[in-house]
């Protein structure tokens, strides 16, 4: 139990860093909605699909790759497979940064921002510096400080969050008052661009503050150590590939398969708003990621056979939170919704539905632990190419029937069977005590009293939420009471 509390405050602290900068980011779509048209913020949301892709890319698996030979049995030195592990994402990073300046023109054209070659090299440069920065941000994992890990990350979104309101809201406000005072470097048909420039700005700045995790120890390259490391990781990039693609696939082909082309990015725009709204479930499947995975391979270094109660204790956790959080963000849509401009509610009906396939998916990760412990990662492979297949065959099948609707439903599809196909294969491989008849039920219980709300709505918005409020606490108590949880016990406590 005690493993079981360590993370629990780990990802507590983890998500402080990761729920509040997703919160704040998420406080940015409201601006973004209306202040930009829907084929804008269409643009935007397509770039950041194609970016997600190459950063996961250029990663090539080396973050769970480094956990795992940090803590091999055979390498005694872990800042040895770090420095490896650096030198490796920053030769890969700088090569690609070159390719994209040597290519600006044909890239700018296939990325459907032809005449704007600024935002393709910025993003080139964040993608570079992100990839690179994620084995430092591993390595303060591994030494469990997540309370620098969450301040990096804080300063980041920060400095991200500021320079997009500078330029997007102060600027505009600045040059009707005193127009000498920004016009010499402010220009207001540069619109979308200075997204790409925050994003930039606040990327360039966390690498700067991760200097002290770049110095005192040598810089070592074990060629040896880094091919078994390419060996292992590299299942996890066809893994990733096809995880990262299930994640943005939808946003690239919408624009390609939708009826009405003269709509594409203006779908995009509208899907990609609604998607945000569900980013409450990603921003807990991440904060879990952060301190599940040292915490996996930690507790396989013990020989009794209490890890295995520990993994389906953190399972039972991990659904547990994460239902509480699907009945919270539907009970409460009707104020949520708000994050974005009125003009784009008509995607609501996807929010429900992308959640629970956000769901599925970290239900997923929790259950690719038994590939990654047997170094059996190929079996992921095969799950997220099953898990593409139905993504991308759904997608031409439904979004030119029913537009965006069809990439919810492909995404719900997609994560159920990677889902299901790993927890039947993984009965087998390594065999983990699930308690999978408590864990349907707290699913099943959710998804009825979702359905129980809905039925007896009496159209008055907050009368309605005030009797959900009263449902969704009747749904914690009975958890915490089943379980035995204290959230006291999961408060963390520096130094502890």
């Amino acid at each position: 139990m005690g493993a079981i509390k360590s993370l629990a405050k780990d990802t507590m602290v983890y998500g402080m860093s990761s729920i509040i900068g997703r919160f704040l980011n998420w406080l940015l779509v409201p601006l973004y909605t209306t202040m930009f048209v829907e084929a804008e913020f269409g643009v935007v949301t397509y770039i950041y699909s194609i970016t997600a892709l190459v950063l996961l890319i250029l990663i090539y698996g080396m973050e769970t790759g480094f956990f795992r030979f940090a803590n091999h049995e055979r390498y005694s030195d872990p800042m040895e497979v770090y420095s490896t592990s650096l030198i490796s994402l920053g030769v890969s990073s700088t090569i690609f940064f070159a390719g994209v300046m040597c290519f600006l023109p044909v890239l700018t054209s296939a990325l459907k921002c032809p005449g704007h070659e600024s935002y393709i090299w910025m993003m080139g440069a964040v993608v570079a510096i992100d990839a690179f920065t994620s084995i430092p941000f591993c390595y303060l994992r591994y030494k469990h400080r997540p309370y620098r890990f969450a301040a990096l990350k804080l300063v980041s979104i920060g400095v991200n969050i500021g320079l997009n309101l500078f330029f997007i809201l102060i600027c505009p406000w600045l040059m009707k008052q005193w127009a000498g005072s920004v016009d010499w470097f402010y220009d207001p048909s540069y619109g979308i661009g200075y997204i790409f420039l925050a994003n930039f700005i606040s990327s360039a700045t966390v690498a700067l503050l991760l200097i002290p995790e770049l110095r005192g120890f040598r810089w070592k390259f074990n060629y040896k150590l880094w091919r078994e490391m390419i060996a292992y990781s590299f299942p996890l990039l066809i893994l990733g590939i096809a995880g990262i693609l299930n994640q943005t696939i939808d946003k690239i082909l919408l624009p390609e398969l939708v009826a009405d082309k003269a709509d594409a990015m203006a779908q995009v725009g509208i899907y990609g708003a609604n998607y945000k709204i569900a980013v409450v479930m990603v921003m807990f499947i991440q904060a879990f990621r952060f301190a599940y995975e040292p915490f996996i391979f930690a507790q396989n270094k013990q020989k009794d056979g209490n890890k295995l109660t520990a993994y389906s204790e953190a399972m039972k956790y991990f659904v547990i939170f994460s239902m509480v959080i699907f009945l919270g963000v539907m009970y409460y849509l009707p104020v949520l919704r708000y994050f974005i401009s009125p003009r784009y509610f008509a995607g609501l009906k996807v929010v429900p539905i992308v959640m629970v396939a956000e769901f599925f998916f970290g239900v997923f990760f929790n259950l690719s632990l038994w590939y990654k412990l047997t170094d059996k990662t190929i079996w992921g492979t095969w799950f997220s190419l099953l898990g593409l297949a139905v993504t991308v065959g759904l997608n031409i099948a439904l979004v030119p029937r029913i537009g965006y609707m069809g990439c919810a439903v492909a995404a719900f599809c997609c994560y159920g069977v990677m889902m299901v196909s790993s927890w039947a294969v993984g009965r087998v491989k390594y065999p983990i005590p699930y308690e999978t008849g408590r864990l349907t039920a707290y699913f099943c219980a959710a998804m009825l009293l979702y359905g129980l709300s809905e039925l007896i709505a009496t159209g008055n918005e907050w009368i309605d939420m005030g009797v959900r409020t009263v449902i969704l606490a009747a749904y914690v108590a009975s958890a915490l009471k089943i379980e035995h949880i204290s959230l006291s016990k999961l408060i963390p406590r520096r130094g502890k």
